[in-house]
């Protein structure tokens, strides 16, 4: 039966990423340190997904490459801990930075612009990716 609901989700994602990628209107702007909302998605294995109908996660800017891409590391507010997690406050919040789920985005999947984060935490977070690229 599991199974099933997992099927259903995929389809689901489906329909919704194509409507995503068909849409012609121009992606909002963003800057590094915002955190917006995105259609994450529904991804395989352990990657992060998103939640609810519209597969939606808060996503932390990191840096911008152009006007259409740039890396994110998604938010959750389950409180996990250990060296590839960062935990933050925006908005009165408390969130955590999901270090290792770090990648490219379209901002096609950009939805709403919820908050920004302080530049010490920004900074933080900055050093920690320098150090596991290293």
């Amino acid at each position: 039966m599991k199974a099933t609901n997992v099927i259903k989700r995929y389809r689901a994602w489906h329909k919704l990423k194509r409507k995503i990628h068909d849409d012609p209107s121009v992606p909002a702007g963003y800057k590094e340190r915002e955190v917006w909302w995105l259609c994450l998605g529904h991804n395989v294995g352990f990657e992060e997904d998103g939640k609810g109908d519209n597969f939606n996660r808060p996503v932390l800017i990191v840096k911008g490459f152009s006007k259409r891409l740039f890396w994110g590391i998604p938010l959750s507010t389950t409180g996990k801990r250990g060296p590839y997690y960062h935990p933050l406050v925006i908005n009165g919040t408390v969130s955590v930075a999901l270090l290792s789920q770090l990648r490219v985005f379209d901002t096609k999947r950009l939805i709403n612009k919820t908050g920004m984060l302080g530049q010490k935490d920004f900074a933080e977070i900055k050093l920690k990716l320098i150090d596991y690229l290293s």
